[in-house]
């Protein structure tokens, strides 16, 4: 890295097509189960995708990799990492895996083998962004996904201590926790950061625990001055709800807010 600045903008480029959402094909979309799991969950299976393109409806996956991790030890388990072929990339600029690279012979079918078992003996898959990777699951050669989601973007709120804004991107939770940054975009370097981050996270069964809380999407009532009281609790502007700030928050989440919410449900105008 002997050049500084070209490689801050490229990582730019690239954080900023990892936190794209996909298109919305819903407004309410859980991603965890409804209520909270009577046994606190043990085993995450971190899971990241690279694709060649934002639709999965016209997209394809043509990498996956996964680690399955063990909560209560601060340990890895098992891992893997696999290129499924594509005949075309042309996200290639961004994820730099050239779609002749994918086509070579490798035993990729072996390794989804590996990523069911892996899966069946985790609690829960967890991604950055899981609203963008778990709608490849069951689609070209990835399997069903068979466990609840927790998503490290949406539901998991990170100490303050860490000084992080309110959606940080996986780099910007590895430099928070102090682990070196090496690469970017690549499906199993991006689970290794994540796995990193939960190594080094001494209060993680408290933060696990208050993601899988039962979860609303809800719009803020804030006027256009207060806007960055929003902003700056995470709410997004137009998405998924058009017009507003919304994000899905639990009711401890709610009371913890400077300004007033109400759910979307009742905020969107009723059809007639």
């Amino acid at each position: 890295m002997t050049d500084s600045a070209p490689m801050s903008g490229q990582l730019d480029l690239l954080q900023g097509f990892q936190e794209q959402s996909p298109p919305s094909r819903s407004i309410e979309q859980p991603s965890v189960a409804a209520s909270p799991p009577e046994v606190p969950p043990s085993r995450l299976l971190i899971v990241d995708t690279e694709t060649t393109g934002l639709d999965a409806e016209c997209d394809q996956c043509l990498e996956l990799g996964a680690i399955l991790f063990s909560i209560p030890h601060r340990q890895v388990l098992a891992q893997m990492s696999c290129l499924l072929p594509v005949d075309r990339n042309p996200a290639e600029a961004i994820n730099r895996i050239p779609a002749e690279v994918s086509r070579l012979d490798q035993p990729w079918g072996e390794g989804l083998v590996w990523f069911e078992h892996m899966m069946a003996s985790a609690d829960y898959l967890v991604a950055h962004n899981a609203a963008f990777d778990r709608q490849w699951f069951g689609l070209g050669s990835l399997p069903q996904a068979t466990r609840p989601w927790l998503c490290t973007l949406e539901d998991v709120r990170w100490p303050e201590e860490r000084n992080l804004r309110a959606r940080p991107s996986v780099i910007d939770l590895a430099l928070a926790y102090g682990i070196p940054v090496w690469s970017a975009h690549r499906a199993l370097t991006d689970c290794i950061y994540l796995a990193e981050v939960f190594q080094r996270c001494e209060d993680l069964e408290r933060l696990i625990a208050h993601a899988l809380e039962p979860r609303r999407l809800v719009r803020a009532q804030v006027s256009y001055d207060q806007r960055h009281l929003a902003r700056d609790a995470g709410f997004r502007w137009n998405d998924p709800v058009k017009g507003a700030w919304a994000r899905r928050l639990s009711e401890r989440e709610e009371q913890e807010l400077p300004f007033s919410v109400v759910p979307v449900e009742a905020a969107l105008p009723q059809a007639s």
